[in-house]
């Protein structure tokens, strides 16, 4: 599994890369190999509010519908409308243009409760 250092993990399988105050999201390669091929994803709507820890949005599969979680609490600035006519792209790229939402933070120190890629990897392992 592909497990990058430079972002940071929920334990509920969501990825985290930060760029100043700004978050971007997604799922991470273990999750969307769990699922199998993606066919859906509801996501918010930009400027809704993500609270930490809460659902988000759901994910549909083949296999099953999961919700998604956020990783911070904050407001959503930007969707990865791409998702919407290929939502496969999770599939084949979870850490790039596989990403769901990017959110401005409202509590940086949420950051210091998810988990490092070592941490993410000894969950999954």
């Amino acid at each position: 599994m592909n497990v990058p250092a430079d972002i940071k993990y929920t334990k509920e399988h969501e990825w985290i890369r930060m760029d100043g105050n700004v978050a971007t999201v997604g799922i991470t390669d273990w999750a969307q190999a769990e699922l199998g091929d993606i066919v859906f994803v509801e996501l918010p709507e930009d400027g809704s509010e993500v609270t930490y820890m809460e659902a988000f949005g759901t994910i549909e599969a083949v296999k099953a519908v999961s919700e998604i979680f956020s990783p911070v609490s904050g407001k959503v600035v930007e969707i990865n409308g791409a998702l919407e006519d290929d939502p496969m792209v999770i599939n084949s790229d979870p850490y790039g243009d596989g990403w769901m939402i990017k959110v401005e933070l409202a509590d940086m120190t949420q950051i210091d409760q998810l988990l490092d890629a070592e941490g993410y990897k000894q969950l999954i392992d």
